[in-house]
C-alpha cells in the first residue's frame, strides 16, 4: 500500500514539474494570430464606392499590438487612392479607417504585428453597387402613368438615383422618351413616373437608375443595373378570356358568390358567361357587354387602377367592380355598384384542351347551409380522362359539426364532369358523398398542365343545385395536384409555408360585439419533413398572427418553451393521396397555454394545398402557400415597388373589403421616407365604394429576417402584419447584398383592435 502512494506522489510531482515548463499553470498559451474584421451589421463582401468603415484588428497570443495596415489590389499589386481608396490607421493602430474609392473594385487589407512580420491579419474587400427596378416588366396603357421604384445595394448605400428611360425600337437607334420625369441627369430619391406616349411595340421602353455614388455604374458595368422593360399597349387590360371567381354579401346581409368567364377585345368586354349563387339560389346569367375604365384621378399610377362594369340582366348584381391591376395582368376587384360588399379575382383563362388526361385536383369550397351557416369543404378529385372521377376524398365543416354533411372524414367521392356544349371554357361536374349530391359548374382559369410549381392549372367552380339540408351553397377553386413529382408523406412537406385563414364569430364577447364578426390569421410555419415527432408524426414550427374579432394574437411563436413534446405537428394520412392532419393555431403566449386545434389539409403540391378547421364553428378555411424564393435573410431593400392589393375573402356581411395600389420605396437609415407607403385605397364602407390617398408614417413598415413584417398608415388609421409568400431571386434564399431579390407578393391582416370584421388582404406586384 505505501509503495503504491509513493508511486503516485511522484507521478503527481512530475506532472508539476511539466506544468511549469509550459508557464507554471499547466496552460498552453496560444499562438500569435491577427484577425481583422468590419463593422456589426456591415459586410464586407458588398461595400459601396465612397463608403467609410472603421476596421478593428483582433490580437491573440501577445501583449504587443502594435500594428502595421497596408493595402493590395486583388491582384496583389500595390493600391493608389484612385484604386483602393484610403487606409488610414488610428492612434493605438488597431483599428483603421477605410474609405472606398469612387467605383467600384475589390481589394485586400492586411494588418502585421509589429513585433513579428511574420503574423499578419486579412480582410478582403469588395466595393460594389448595385440597383435593380420594380416593376421589373409591365404593360402601361396608352397616355396612362406608371410609377417606377429603385433600390440600390448593398442597402446601407445612398437611396438617391440619376433615371434614365429610352425608346429602343427595333432596328433603330435608342431615343429619350418622350414623358418621363425625373429630368435627365437630376439625382432623386423620388419615384419615377412614366407616361405611355411613346409610338413602338413590344417591351421597347428601358428603365434604368444609376446609384447616386457612382452614376457610371450602369454604362461600364450594364449588369449591375436592373434594367425595367414596359410594353405600350393600347389597353391596359388586354385582349383575350378573363376566368374570374367572387364572393360577398348583398345590402341585406345575404351571402353571394360568382364564377364565370368574359371576353376582352379592343378595350371592351364584348361576351361572356356568370353562374350566380344567392340565398334565392343559383342562376346563369349571359354577360352581353362591359369596359374597362382606368382611374384618370391618379396621375401618377393611373396604369395600376380602375373600374370593370360587365353588362348582366337587370337586377343581376354584382355588375361592377373597382379593380387594381398588378404587372403580370391579373384583376384583383371589389364590388362597387352599391348593391353589395366583395372582393374576388379575374386572370387571363388557359386553353380548355389543358384539361385532358388523368388529373387529380385538389380543393377548397366554402359557402352556406340552407340555414344561412358557413360551410366549408376540402378533398381530391381524381379525373380520368374520360369524365369519371373515382377514389375521391372530401372532408366537410357544417357550422362547426364535421360529420353532418356527408358522414365522419374522409367521405368517398365520386363523380362525372364534362365540357358544355356550347360555352367554350365551362365545365359541368356533379359530386357525390354520402348523402350529398352536389352539381357544380366551374372555369378554367389560369395555370400550366404540366409540374405543378409553379403555376398550376385552375378553376373557378360554384354549387348550381337546389340549396337545401343535404346541398349546401358553396364555391371555390380547385388546383391540379402534382403527381408527377411528389408522393404525399410528411417528407412533401420539408420547408417553409405560409398559411392565410379566413373563419366566422357567431357568439357575442367582449371584442364581437355585434355578431358575426371575422377570424383571421396568418401562420409562417417550418415543417421538417420527418416522422419523427410525437405518434410518429411530423414536426410544425414557427409563428402566427391571429384578429379573432378584434382580439389580436401577435407574432405568437409556436410551440412555446412549455409545450414539450411539440403538440404542433402534422401527418399524412389515408394512403398518401394529399390528405393531411395539422394541428396549428391555438395559443402559445396565454398563461394556461392554448393548445392547436386540427385541421385538414388537402395538397396540390409540396408545401401547397388547402386548408379546413375540422371542428370549430368558426369553419376557418384558405390556403397554405410554399414560400419558395422567400426564404433567407429579407431587409426593407427587398421591398419596394407597386403593389396592387385587395380582400382575398369577407368572413362576413360586417367586413369592408379594400383594394389598394400600393407604393413601397425605401430609405437606407432603414426608417422610411414621407412617400414610403403611399398609394391609393379604395375601401367599401356601407356598400359604398371610398377613396382614400395613402400615407405613411415615419416609419411606417418593417421586416423581419424570415418574412414577417408590419405595414402602419397615419391616413386611414390602420396597421397590418404583413408575410411574404415569394420572392424573385435566386433559390438559395435572400440576402442584404442581393440585388436581383425583391419581395413579390404577400398577405395581410388588420390588427387594429377596433376592427371586429379583419379580412386577408393578398399584395401582388
Amino acid at each position: 500500500m505505501m509503495k503504491n502512494c509513493l508511486f503516485a506522489m511522484a507521478l503527481l510531482s512530475l506532472a508539476l514539474t511539466g506544468g511549469c515548463a509550459k508557464g507554471g499553470n499547466g496552460i498552453i498559451p496560444p499562438p500569435e494570430s491577427v484577425s481583422v474584421s468590419a463593422p456589426t451589421g456591415i459586410s464586407a463582401a458588398a461595400i459601396y464606392p465612397t463608403q467609410s468603415i472603421t476596421l478593428t484588428a483582433t490580437v491573440t497570443g501577445t501583449s504587443s499590438t502594435n500594428l502595421t495596415w497596408t493595402m493590395t489590389t486583388s491582384s496583389g499589386a500595390s493600391c493608389t487612392a484612385t484604386t483602393c481608396g484610403t487606409l488610414t490607421p488610428s492612434a493605438d493602430t488597431e483599428t483603421a479607417t477605410y474609405v472606398a474609392p469612387a467605383s467600384t473594385t475589390v481589394v485586400t487589407v492586411t494588418a502585421t504585428l509589429v513585433s513579428n512580420a511574420a503574423i499578419s491579419g486579412t480582410l478582403g474587400i469588395n466595393v460594389t453597387v448595385a440597383t435593380s427596378v420594380s416593376p421589373a416588366t409591365v404593360n402601361v396603357g396608352t397616355n396612362l402613368t406608371q410609377q417606377f421604384t429603385a433600390v440600390a445595394t448593398p442597402n446601407y448605400a445612398p437611396q438617391t438615383f440619376t433615371w434614365t428611360c429610352l425608346v429602343v425600337p427595333a432596328n433603330s437607334n435608342p431615343q429619350a422618351c418622350a414623358n418621363f420625369s425625373p429630368a435627365p441627369g437630376v439625382s432623386s430619391a423620388d419615384p419615377a413616373i412614366y407616361t405611355a406616349d411613346d409610338n413602338c411595340t413590344g417591351a421597347c421602353v428601358q428603365i434604368y437608375a444609376a446609384p447616386s455614388v457612382d452614376t457610371a455604374i450602369c454604362s461600364a458595368n450594364a449588369q449591375n443595373c436592373a434594367i425595367a422593360k414596359v410594353t405600350p399597349v393600347s389597353f391596359r387590360v388586354p385582349n383575350g378570356t378573363y376566368a374570374f371567381r367572387f364572393s360577398g354579401y348583398d345590402n341585406n346581409g345575404q351571402a353571394t358568390a360568382a364564377v364565370g368567364i368574359f371576353t376582352v377585345s379592343g378595350g371592351t368586354v364584348t361576351s361572356g358567361v356568370e353562374d350566380e349563387l344567392t340565398s334565392n339560389g343559383p342562376t346563369i346569367e349571359a354577360i352581353t357587354g362591359g369596359s374597362y375604365t382606368a382611374t384618370s384621378s391618379d396621375q401618377n399610377n393611373s396604369n395600376n387602377a380602375g373600374t370593370l362594369a360587365l353588362t348582366l340582366p337587370s337586377g343581376v348584381y354584382p355588375n361592377q367592380y373597382q379593380v387594381v391591376v398588378d404587372s403580370s395582368g391579373d384583376i384583383p376587384m371589389i364590388e362597387s355598384d352599391g348593391q353589395g360588399t366583395g372582393s374576388g379575382i379575374a386572370e387571363k383563362s388557359s386553353a380548355p384542351s389543358l384539361l385532358s388526361g388523368a388529373q387529380t385536383y385538389a380543393f377548397g369550397f366554402t359557402g352556406w347551409d340552407s340555414s344561412g351557416n358557413r360551410v366549408g369543404l376540402a378533398g381530391i378529385l381524381p379525373m380520368n380522362g374520360s369524365g369519371a372521377i373515382a377514389g375521391g376524398q372530401m372532408d366537410a365543416n357544417d357550422n362547426g359539426n364535421a360529420t353532418n354533411l356527408c358522414g365522419a372524414g374522409p367521405c368517398n367521392l365520386t363523380g362525372t364532369y364534362s365540357a358544355d356544349s356550347s360555352i367554350n371554357g365551362l365545365w359541368h361536374m356533379i359530386l357525390t358523398a354520402g348523402s350529398l349530391n352536389l352539381n357544380f359548374d366551374f372555369f378554367i382559369s389560369l395555370g400550366t398542365a404540366g409540374k405543378t410549381n409553379p403555376h398550376p392549372l385552375t378553376f373557378y367552380a360554384t354549387t348550381t343545385g337546389p340549396i337545401d339540408t343535404t346541398h349546401p351553397a358553396v364555391s371555390g377553386t380547385m388546383v391540379l395536384q402534382d403527381v408527377l413529382s411528389q408522393t404525399y408523406t410528411n417528407a412533401a412537406f420539408n420547408g417553409t409555408s405560409v398559411s392565410a385563414l379566413t373563419g366566422t364569430v357567431t357568439e357575442a364577447s367582449a371584442t364581437c360585439t355585434a355578431p358575426p364578426c371575422s377570424n383571421v390569421s396568418l401562420t409562417l410555419g417550418t415543417t421538417d419533413g420527418t416522422s419523427g415527432g410525437t405518434g410518429g408524426t411530423g414536426n410544425f414550427t414557427g409563428l402566427f398572427d391571429q384578429n379573432n374579432a378584434g382580439s389580436i394574437l401577435s407574432v405568437a411563436a409556436f410551440p412555446s418553451g412549455t409545450q414539450s413534446p411539440n403538440p404542433y405537428t402534422y401527418v399524412a394520412t389515408n394512403g398518401n393521396a394529399g390528405r393531411y392532419v395539422f394541428q396549428m393555431l391555438g395559443n402559445p403566449n396565454a398563461s394556461t397555454v392554448v393548445p392547436p386545434i386540427p385541421f385538414i389539409l388537402y395538397a396540390s403540391g409540396a408545401n401547397r394545398g388547402f386548408l379546413l378547421d375540422q371542428s370549430s364553428a368558426s369553419v376557418m378555411t384558405g390556403t397554405m402557400s410554399p414560400q419558395g424564393k422567400g426564404n433567407g435573410i429579407l431587409g426593407p431593400g427587398d421591398w419596394v415597388g407597386t403593389y396592387a392589393a385587395a380582400t382575398a375573402a369577407s368572413g362576413n356581411s360586417g367586413a369592408n373589403p379594400i383594394a389598394a395600389d400600393l407604393l413601397l420605396t425605401f430609405a437606407n437609415t432603414g426608417a422610411c421616407t414621407s412617400q414610403c407607403a403611399a398609394g391609393t385605397l379604395y375601401e367599401e364602407v356601407n356598400s359604398t365604394l371610398t377613396p382614400v390617398t395613402l400615407a405613411g408614417a415615419n416609419p411606417s413598415y418593417s421586416i423581419q429576417d424570415a418574412g414577417n413584417g408590419t405595414i402602419a398608415f397615419t391616413t386611414p388609421a390602420q396597421s397590418y402584419v404583413t408575410y411574404v409568400v415569394d420572392t424573385s431571386g435566386p433559390s438559395g434564399g435572400c440576402s442584404l447584398s442581393n440585388p436581383t431579390c425583391a419581395i413579390e407578393d404577400f398577405f395581410m391582416i388588420d390588427v387594429d383592435r377596433s376592427n371586429q370584421n379583419p379580412t386577408i388582404i393578398f399584395a401582388r406586384q
